[in-house]
Parts: structure tokens; C-alpha cells; sequence
């Protein structure tokens, strides 16, 4: 809970994090090589993505993106001034989602924060609206307001009028979120591939982490 002046409190905020790591491109080409030799022998990686961890097999792509996250994810605990130790495990999986592909609404249940690294975007999504409708959003995420219809009672100028929060994706841009967030992937209507990299955060020894009442 965040007190502010005159009485006035902030209660149950989301805390978001959007950042774009600098000079990726030599490890975004390497980790395009760790993925795609990966799928070459996995049809269903992207969809499968729990039954294996892209950092259990350590390369230096990976290696390195594994110390992002964990920077990442070091940082954002200290903005919510958590003060103690903590101590996680990261399970990742690679998305290569060519022309078509999409992620519908979902979350990431049995981990604590959840994020997505990109690797490669598409730099035009061809027609966005394909043919079809007008408010596609070709190759964009959403994410939602986890509180529902909290929009129904907002006014012009209230920060709660859109329930929607959408990004547009680019190469080196990190994600990172509570995993209870409701989040989907818009379709790539382009003939590139675009390619990330998602991960779950579970706490290891999570009794020690609950609050005392």
C-alpha cells in the first residue's frame, strides 16, 4: 500500500516492467541459432513449452539471457522495496510464431511473475488488417486489467477507462509481470517470423515468503 499526501492511497497496484536492452544484436542472432536448432527436432515447441526449460542446456546465448532475466527480475523486486533475500528458479521456452500463428487469452498458474523476451519481430506486418476487420492488431500483446468491469464506472480522464494495456513488440525489448496477469498475442499477419522468448519465476522455498498476519 503506497500512502500518499492529503489521505489519498493507492490500493492494489499491478507493477509492470517494460525495458529495451541495449546492442542485442550479436546475442539476438545467437540465440535465433540456440531456437531454431531447437525446433529442427520439435514441431510442437511453442505450444509444449512446459515439458522442457531453454536454459537447462547452457549455451552462451542463453547464458546471457538468463543473466538479464535475472537482473530483471532482481530489479523488480527492489522497485516493490522488498528488502531480504530471495531466491528463484527460471523455466523459459522459445515462440516462433510465423504467419498466422497467435497466443490466446491466458496467464502462467504455479509461478510468481512471468516475461517475455524478443528476439525477432517482424519489421512490417504486410495488410494489418488483412482483408477481414479494422481493429486487428497484428503482432502486438495485450495485457488486462486484472480487477473486472473496474472501467465500467470510469470517466474522461481517469486512468481506469482502458482495461487494455498493448505493446508493440521489438527486437531486445523485455517484459516482465505478475503471472496472474490475463495477456494474449495478436496474430503475425507477416511472412517474417517473429521469435521471443517467454519464462516463468517460481520462488524457491516459498514458505519462508509469506506474509505474517
Amino acid at each position: 500500500m503506497n500512502t500518499g499526501k492529503d489521505g489519498f492511497i493507492e490500493l492494489w497496484p499491478t507493477t509492470f516492467l517494460q525495458r529495451k536492452l541495449a546492442n542485442t544484436e550479436a546475442a539476438n542472432k545467437a540465440l535465433l541459432n540456440v531456437i531454431f536448432e531447437q525446433e529442427s527436432g520439435r514441431e510442437d515447441m511453442t505450444v509444449d513449452y512446459s515439458s522442457e526449460n531453454l536454459f537447462s542446456k547452457p549455451t552462451p546465448a542463453t547464458d546471457w539471457l538468463k543473466q538479464c532475466i535475472d537482473k530483471t527480475v532482481a530489479d523488480y523486486f527492489r522497485n516493490l522495496s522488498v528488502t531480504y533475500d530471495i531466491q528463484w528458479s527460471v523455466q523459459g521456452w522459445a515462440n516462433i510464431n510465423r504467419r498466422g500463428d497467435y497466443h490466446t487469452l491466458h496467464n502462467h498458474p504455479h509461478s510468481y511473475l512471468s516475461g517475455t523476451y524478443y528476439v525477432q519481430v517482424p519489421t512490417a506486418q504486410g495488410d494489418a488488417h488483412d482483408g477481414t476487420r479494422s481493429d486487428l492488431n497484428p503482432g502486438a500483446i495485450s495485457f488486462f486489467d486484472p480487477r473486472p468491469q473496474a472501467n465500467t464506472t470510469a470517466i474522461a480522464g481517469d486512468g481506469q477507462i482502458d482495461p487494455e494495456f498493448r505493446i508493440q513488440p521489438e527486437p531486445g525489448l523485455m517484459l516482465l509481470w505478475p503471472s496472474f496477469l490475463h495477456h494474449m498475442v495478436h496474430p503475425n499477419l507477416s511472412d517474417d517470423i517473429r521469435v521471443s522468448v517467454s519464462y516463468n519465476v517460481l520462488l524457491k522455498d516459498v514458505q519462508q515468503y509469506l506474509p505474517h498476519s
